[in-house]
């Protein structure tokens, strides 16, 4: 499984994701190699036009990718986003191309699923293309008028950050944050251009590596209900923790996977307490033994109507 890729409490990035990122690439290119081709895998796509919002040619990537590459870099997505997310599987996932025109207008996604991603085949180095970066409204925009300072001048880069999608990087962000593509000009040539699969972690649940009981763990889970306090508390998001058990039944090592949760600037310190104490609770559990070490990844869903 890929490694690398810091989670902030918004975006996470991972170079050299997938090893199988160039036979991914290669079925593409060969597939668009002879323009005057009339094969039939050649006529899957479905031209995505909604005026004004979504511009793209898509298609499903399960079937357009030969079973066993696809099958591998499936099994990888879905276990990276199970050890850094605390997210259980993946939505269906698009494969999608941008040439000339080609962009997505900013917009959120709910509630599809609690973190998004983006994973890129695009021949990023050496591009005849503009444009075909990932934009996400920064965090500070979404608060502009908490430090607004009438003499201070505001440029793109400071209201939105650009992500390339460079070749084999996946990037994982949280779908709330509007979000989009810029638009892709210089070329209509399918093989330069943004080439990209994407969809959404889905089913935050406990994941259990190891002999630990399933219904013990439920147990504390149930018990955590004493130590949230959440009061009036406007949370929303996903916190994940990870955490191990020795085979004594002690717990080692409890830590925050990813924290999507978010609150008004008013209540931070309280969003924060609640967080540590979590923390803590989950540090002093104890199991009964078992015959082997394992590993736990909780992820917790706070929800506002």
């Amino acid at each position: 499984m890929p490694h690398g890729g810091a989670v902030s409490r918004s975006v996470v990035i991972v170079d050299q994701f997938a090893p199988e990122a160039r036979a991914l690439r290669d079925v593409f290119d060969e597939r668009f190699a002879e323009p005057r081709s009339t094969r039939a895998d050649r006529f899957v796509w479905d031209w995505w036009h909604v005026p004004g919002q979504y511009t793209a040619l898509r298609t499903p990537a399960w079937t357009y990718f030969p079973r066993g590459i696809y099958e591998r870099f499936h099994r990888g997505l879905v276990a990276w986003g199970r050890e850094t997310l605390g997210c259980h599987d993946i939505s269906p996932p698009w494969l999608s191309l941008y040439i000339e025109g080609c962009r997505q207008e900013l917009h959120g996604d709910l509630p599809h699923g609690p973190w998004a991603f983006v994973y890129s085949l695009t021949g990023w180095r050496g591009r005849k293309f503009a444009g075909g970066e990932t934009l996400l409204v920064r965090d500070e925009v979404l608060d502009f008028w908490h430090d607004f300072r009438s003499v201070r001048a505001v440029e793109e880069h400071e209201i939105l950050r650009a992500i390339e999608p460079r070749f084999n990087r996946l990037t994982a962000f949280d779908p709330r944050i509007p979000h989009g593509v810029r638009t892709v000009t210089g070329t209509r040539d399918p093989r330069e251009g943004r080439l990209v699969i994407h969809g959404w972690f889905v089913q935050p649940r406990p994941f259990v590596r190891g002999p630990l009981a399933v219904k013990r763990l439920s147990e504390r889970i149930a018990e955590l209900a004493d130590h949230l306090a959440i009061g009036e508390l406007p949370i929303a998001g996903l916190l994940s923790f990870a955490f191990d058990v020795d085979r004594r039944g002690a717990v080692h090592n409890a830590r925050v996977l990813s924290d999507t949760t978010r609150v008004p600037r008013d209540h931070e310190r309280e969003r924060t307490r609640l967080v540590r104490r979590l923390l803590q609770v989950i540090s002093g559990w104890t199991f009964e033994k078992q015959r082997a070490p394992s590993r736990v990844t909780l992820p917790l869903v706070f929800e506002r109507g």
